[in-house]
C-alpha cells in the first residue's frame, strides 16, 4: 500500500527555499529481509518531503523474515499522483545484495543510476534447491555501468557494522538534488541516538564511495 510521508520535525530548508523537479523521480530500493531497505527508504523520504516535495513510499515485504527480497519505491516531485514503477521508469536503483540488483535493472531507465552493494546473498530458492545460482554476476553488472560498492567494509571502518544501509544512502544522496545537510538532519532524526555520529560517518564514505 502506498502512503505519504509526514514529519512534525521542523524543516531542513531555509524560509521559502524549496527543490524543484521538473517531473516526479523514482528510486528504487531491492536488497533482503534484515538489510535495512526501509530505514534507508525513510531517510529519503524525510529528507525529500523537508525539501518541500510531494513523498509517497511503497514497500513490498516478501519473504522477508526468511531472508527473501524486499523493495521500497519512494516516488518525489511537485505532486505525485501514482506509485507505478514498471521497467524502464526508475531514476535511480539502490541494491543492496547483487543478485537483487540484476533483477532490478530492468526498472532502471536509461541515463539512469544503478548503486550496487558488492555482496552476494544466496537467495532462498537456490538454499532449497529449487533455482541456481546465476554466472558471472559481476561481469552483467558491469555490463550496464553499475556501480559497485564494498558497503559492508566501510560500515565496519565507519565503526558501525550495521550501517551497511546507510553508506548507501550515502551513495544515492549524490544522485539526487538535496544537500548534504538535509541528508545528514534526517539520518540524526531517524537511527538511534548513540548511532548519529557512526551513521553520518557511514553516509559521507558512502558519498565518498560514489565519487562525490
Amino acid at each position: 500500500m502506498a502512503h505519504a510521508i509526514a514529519t512534525n520535525e521542523s524543516a531542513t530548508v531555509n524560509v521559502g527555499q524549496r527543490v524543484e523537479l521538473d517531473q516526479t523521480k523514482t528510486v528504487l530500493l531491492v536488497g533482503v529481509g534484515g538489510q535495512g531497505t526501509i530505514l534507508a527508504g525513510n531517510v529519503l523520504a524525510m529528507t525529500a518531503s523537508a525539501a518541500g516535495l510531494d513523498v509517497k513510499v511503497s514497500e513490498i515485504h516478501g519473504m522477508s523474515q526468511r531472508g527473501g527480497s524486499v523493495s521500497t519505491i519512494i516516488r518525489m516531485g511537485e505532486k505525485v499522483d501514482t506509485m507505478v514503477c514498471d521497467p524502464g521508469c526508475a531514476d535511480v536503483v539502490v541494491a543492496f545484495e547483487a543478485i537483487e540488483a540484476l533483477r532490478a535493472q530492468q526498472f532502471l531507465k536509461d541515463g539512469g543510476k544503478l548503486f550496487v552493494n558488492d555482496e552476494t546473498i544466496i537467495p532462498v530458492p537456490v538454499n532449497i534447491g529449487t533455482a541456481r545460482m546465476p554466472e558471472n554476476v559481476g561481469g552483467k553488472l558491469d555490463a550496464v555501468g553499475a556501480v559497485k560498492i564494498d558497503a559492508g567494509r566501510i560500515a565496519r571502518e565507519a565503526g558501525s557494522p550495521r550501517s551497511t544501509n546507510v553508506v548507501l544512502v550515502g551513495a544515492l544522496s549524490t544522485a539526487l538534488p538535496f544537500t548534504v545537510e538535509e541528508w545528514e538532519d534526517a539520518i540524526r532524526r531517524r537511527v538511534p541516538p548513540k548511532t548519529i555520529e557512526a551513521n553520518l560517518v557511514a553516509f559521507a564514505r558512502g558519498r565518498e564511495a560514489a565519487g562525490a
